[in-house]
């Protein structure tokens, strides 16, 4: 189950390279943003280097995703379980707004709710360290009284 740490390094440094590129920031700017040097970065990148955790949480920072997912990577932590592993996928997803991602893990965890019940508490309680939308907020239905399907109502609206 143990990688060779060669194998380790050169994966992690794959997965920023492409994170990196799906944040479409080039190397020099990704440096920039983490406060590490450029070259330093790309032997990360190559899998020549071993980045220290705090460099690993510089780099997830400038990325906008979790420490934990470069941990895991770097073989720091372990991998989470399954719920968990898709949580943080989606938590980590740079395309996705706040609001989205906490939608898509409430409804992911009601439907792993419905299907096992005996999950609830296990769920219950990661989901006080990631709360819903604040209340009044819309959760489901159109609140906005058509207004967002009808582009001609907004440029000709109320004036």
């Amino acid at each position: 189950m143990a990688r060779d740490p060669v194998d380790r390094w050169r994966d992690l440094g794959s997965f920023i390279r492409e994170q990196r590129s799906g944040a479409r920031l080039s190397l020099r700017r990704l440096s920039e943003l983490a406060g590490i040097s450029n070259p330093y970065l790309s032997q990360i990148e190559r899998g020549l280097r071993r980045p220290s955790a705090d460099i690993l949480h510089q780099i997830a920072k400038a990325l906008r995703i979790s420490a934990e997912t470069l941990y895991v990577q770097a073989g720091i932590l372990d991998p989470p379980g399954d719920d968990a592993d898709l949580v943080t996928h989606i938590r980590a997803d740079p395309h996705l707004a706040e609001s989205q991602k906490q939608a898509l893990v409430q409804i992911y965890r009601s439907f792993r709710r419905e299907h096992d019940p005996d999950l609830g508490g296990d769920l219950d309680d990661e989901e006080a360290h990631f709360p819903g939308p604040p209340a009044g907020a819309a959760t489901g239905s159109d609140q906005s009284g058509g207004r967002e399907e009808s582009p001609e109502g907004a440029a000709g609206g109320g004036r």
